[in-house]
């Protein structure tokens, strides 16, 4: 596995800007992408995300800016950039009157390089060991993603580019492709970059967001982030025990109750003096935790509860 030793982003969509008609569909959007890292693009209906993949992957041109994958850029020396990215859009598809293993020796010989112990390396990633020998009209919708993304990690690409890969699967088959995912961002050090709006799964998934409307950028943030803010006052919630009796010591502070806990707005430093004080009066403080919004509750805040698709 090669690793970036530059501490460069992988990917880089600089300025990218589509135009069609009179239509700005894509308007001046930036954004890095980092190694090993699993990427959430999501947006309402008509945002644009589909049409960005489609520029990523060179099946649509870009009006202006461009994208540089491993420094290599997809305007001006697409064969070079587009060796280091593995992608899906839509659906896979394969031979099904073949088996797993024969549809990845068969897209095998389209590449060079691609060796029997690779193809061995991948089905055990991906957990088809068991079934890749069977004919792949008998694999389930999530078998199927899983050879899909299989062969397309084959080359051992920086970029693995998914466009809705949860469609059609179960809730089983969305949690083993979650999984698997997060196995290779880790394990191969390869940049997921997911476009989904199951953002419920989005937020399990993934370690960064970017949330675009309109063609724009309008958030890019960690989704990941769960410490006790040093000054920034959020809510915090502690589950004591008496938690009625407990809020009437918090007097002067701002808190409440809520299902059953205890709430409070506070930065890190009040949050330890909360504790102790409660302590102190007797209560026994079971856990400590921030109230963090869900990516659902964000998105409607920043989109004005415009539908995702």
């Amino acid at each position: 596995m090669e690793f970036n030793e530059t501490g460069k982003p992988v990917v880089q969509l600089k300025n990218v800007t589509k135009i069609i008609g009179k239509r700005k569909i894509i308007d001046g959007l930036s954004v890095d992408l980092q190694e090993a890292e699993v990427f959430g693009f999501i947006g309402p209906n008509g945002a644009g995300k589909t049409t960005t993949i489609r520029m990523m992957v060179g099946l649509i041109s870009i009006t202006d800016g461009d994208v540089i994958i491993r420094g290599q850029s997809i305007r001006h020396d697409f064969e070079k950039a587009i060796r280091h990215v593995g992608a899906i859009v839509e659906n896979p598809e394969m031979y099904k009157y073949l088996t797993g293993y024969q549809n990845l020796l068969h897209y095998s010989r389209m590449v060079p390089g691609i060796t029997r112990q690779r193809i061995d390396e991948v089905v055990e990633l991906i957990g088809l060991k068991a079934r890749i020998h069977d004919k792949v009209k008998t694999y389930s919708l999530g078998m199927r993603q899983r050879l899909g993304i299989a062969q397309a990690i084959l080359h051992k690409p920086s970029l693995l580019i998914l466009d809705e890969p949860t469609n059609g699967l179960d809730p089983q088959g969305i949690r083993e492709l979650r999984d698997y995912l997060r196995k290779l961002a880790k394990d191969e050090g390869i940049t997921v970059f997911v476009s989904s709006h199951l953002l419920s799964e989005m937020e399990l998934m993934c370690d960064r967001v970017v949330i675009i409307q309109n063609g724009q950028l309008i958030d890019n943030r960690s989704i990941r982030q769960t410490a006790i803010p040093d000054t920034e006052a959020q809510r915090v919630l502690f589950e004591v025990d008496r938690a009625e009796e407990a809020l009437e010591v918090l007097q002067g502070q701002t808190a409440g109750l809520y299902q059953g806990l205890l709430w409070v707005n506070a930065d890190r430093e009040e949050v330890a003096a909360i504790n102790a004080r409660l302590i102190t009066a007797g209560f026994k403080v079971y856990a400590i935790r921030v109230q963090n919004k869900s990516l659902e509750d964000q998105f409607l805040e920043m989109t004005g509860g415009e539908r995702i698709v």
